[in-house]
């Protein structure tokens, strides 16, 4: 498992950022700058995304595996806490591990996820999940980045070449392709059920201080869940950005700054 480290490398204060379904370590680069004077911080690449290994069988990628990935990352840094933002599926594997007992996150930030997930909302992802399309040129990859991360809201030029261009790869035949193994849309298609997913009894175990961001526009984090949200479980701090959908990219000071807000207070 690869990842990208900023900051400090004897700074005993460690942040952990756990990137989406199909992305990168690499989209927390702004983040980890804003943060990289305060902490020692880790972006992975989960197993079959940007630098990582892909695993031998599609039906591997699964949340235990991240998790259990995410405990050796945890275990390398040599810190006995850690922060932790996870995007999406980063947010999923967070849940999970801030639920156990004598969980080593001291303080959560979620963004755009909770314990509930619709089967509407993941049905779509999967429409476009491992496709493996291969692009003729970096331009053409572009068009396709923009077009799947249309939810991400209004993004500069400059925001979206970075985006693109650690989300490819050269592809062996010519042009470029996506820089992640197709056999994660398989995994994910076959794990689809036609009800929505609940993970409320993790949810209700996590007693870490926790901010939960949300885009306004999201189907994957509904109204309805943040509500229950607040009231259950850790009783998070919510914040909610507006012309957004799944997910805030956090490359922005309005986003980035609440972030940072939370993790540093005393």
């Amino acid at each position: 498992m690869a990842f990208v480290e900023w900051g400090a490398p004897d700074n005993p204060r460690v942040l952990i950022c756990v990137h989406g379904l199909t992305r990168n370590g690499r989209d927390f680069d702004d983040l980890a700058r804003a943060m990289a004077s305060d902490y020692r911080v880790l972006c992975p690449d989960i197993v079959g995304r940007g630098r990582s290994g892909w695993l031998p069988a599609g039906t591997h990628y699964v949340v235990p595996q991240y998790v259990s990935d995410m405990m050796v990352l945890i275990a390398r840094s040599g810190a006995e806490t850690v922060d932790w933002v996870g995007t999406s599926l980063g947010g999923l594997i967070g849940i999970a591990i801030a639920s156990q007992p004598l969980s080593p996150i001291g303080r959560l930030v979620l963004n755009d996820i909770g314990p509930e997930l619709s089967a509407e909302s993941l049905h779509r992802i999967a429409q476009y999940l491992g496709l493996a399309p291969v692009f003729a040129d970096r331009g053409q990859a572009e068009q396709y980045i923009r077009m799947t991360g249309a939810s991400f809201g209004k993004l500069s030029d400059a925001q979206w070449r970075h985006l693109t261009d650690y989300s490819i790869r050269p592809h062996v035949g010519g042009g470029c392709e996506l820089r992640y193994d197709p056999a994660i849309g398989s995994a994910f298609r076959s794990a689809l059920q036609k009800h929505d997913i609940e993970l409320w009894p993790l949810w209700e175990a996590i007693s870490v201080p926790t901010l939960v961001l949300r885009g306004a526009e999201s189907d994957l984090l509904s109204v309805d869940t943040l509500e229950r949200m607040k009231t259950s479980g850790p009783r998070p701090e919510v914040v909610e950005f507006a012309g957004v959908g799944h997910a805030p990219v956090l490359m922005d000071f309005e986003q980035i700054e609440p972030v940072r807000d939370f993790l540093l207070q005393v």
